[in-house]
């Protein structure tokens, strides 16, 4: 029998405040304060707020390319996150239609769709576009309303029987996501010059193709390219994978060379509100427990955040600074303090530039790389 996949609702765990409330379950229910002792901290940008919408991984990604700018400029800027969404859920609705239902619409999403978008539509800065949620009222994003709307919308454009698609549709889901999240802009003045977002994307001096996925699992070969089989990464774009061990020495490489990493990963489980995460006692992370965890579903992809620099609790363990999207909340303002064993065990991929990377990786993952 022909299966439908269903348009779901599939928001990432961040998404609404009720769900963040289910991240204090597990070892770190109580999530006391520690101390810490910062050893490296990189530049970043301050820390926003993505409310009730399900786009981390558009705040994270975004955040990310916000401290490279900062990195490569000493130039501080504010890119507009409900552009990316604009743009990505047309995308992404696009995508569903041309695989005549066989897919997905949900609020998640991955890094590589900001680049995506970038790459293909450009950027504005935050002050180009309506707030997000202005135009019904609202100064925060909060898609409560907005996405089981669009949901219904791009739901029926597929319809049993017929053999086109619901005439016209482009327009009606445009509609639907320039009333709730604002219209792109066209043309935009920026500290006194007239802009398109592509060419304000051009004038940001980032190369786009730099940007590489690293992720870790055994059932695909280690040394090789794939696609990681997460209901978000809807672009099918790669990962490089090698082992976890691997992996970590890249992410301490990166940022002891002034380079921030995005993040993707599992907050399922031991995460809090408080901004710590760390493993229970006795828990390992090996290589072994992070396929078991993956195959069974206990670890999933559900954030994206960003790294920017590492430090030691009072006894001495190696934590990372890690920059959230849920405003300035928790015991450190928005900066979550996450253990090293904590994201060993929990990382589904990091995602950076490729020019962090030693000299072997970086010479690997500049082959057979699909854009």
């Amino acid at each position: 029998m022909r299966k439908l996949f269903a348009i779901v609702t599939v928001i990432l765990i961040a998404s609404t405040a009720s769900a963040q409330e289910n991240l204090q379950r597990g070892a770190l229910a109580g999530g006391a304060a520690k101390t810490f002792t910062t050893v490296r901290e990189l530049p970043i940008t301050s820390v926003k707020n993505q409310y009730r919408s399900g786009t981390c991984w558009d705040y994270g990604t975004l955040g990310f390319l916000e401290s490279e700018i900062l990195r490569k400029t000493g130039k501080t800027y504010d890119l507009c996150e409900m552009f990316v969404v604009n743009k990505d859920y047309m995308d992404c609705a696009t995508h569903y239609v041309r695989m005549h239902g066989y897919s997905q619409i949900s609020e998640g999403g991955s890094c590589d769709d900001v680049i995506e978008v970038i790459r293909n539509h450009g950027i504005c800065p935050e002050d180009a576009m309506p707030a997000p949620g202005s135009l019904t009222g609202d100064s925060l994003a909060n898609f409560k309303v907005f996405f089981p709307e669009l949901e219904k919308m791009v739901s029926g454009i597929v319809r049993p029987g017929e053999k086109e698609p619901l005439p016209g549709w482009q327009a009606k889901v445009q509609s639907i996501i320039d009333k709730y999240v604002g219209r792109c802009p066209e043309t935009f003045v920026y500290e006194g010059k007239t802009y398109t977002p592509e060419s304000f994307a051009e004038s940001l001096g980032l190369d786009l193709d730099d940007y590489v996925s690293i992720t870790s699992y055994t059932h695909h070969p280690f040394r090789e390219w794939f696609i990681l089989e997460a209901p978000y990464k809807w672009r099918l774009k790669p990962s490089y994978n090698i082992p976890i061990d691997e992996l970590m020495s890249a992410l301490d490489r990166a940022l002891d060379k002034g380079y921030t990493v995005a993040w993707g990963g599992d907050v399922s489980g031991d995460f809090t509100r408080t901004g710590l995460a760390y493993l229970p006692d006795g828990v390992v992370p090996t290589q072994e427990l992070r396929q078991q965890q993956w195959d069974n579903w206990t670890f999933t992809y559900d954030h994206v955040m960003l790294i920017y620099g590492k430090a030691l609790d009072q006894d001495g363990n190696p934590y990372y600074l890690v920059k959230n999207s849920w405003g300035k909340s928790g015991l450190y303002e928005g900066t979550w303090y996450m253990s090293r064993d904590y994201i060993a065990l929990n990382t589904t991929y990091i995602f950076l530039n490729r020019r962090a990377l030693p000299r072997s990786l970086r010479h690997a993952t500049s082959h057979g790389m699909v854009h």
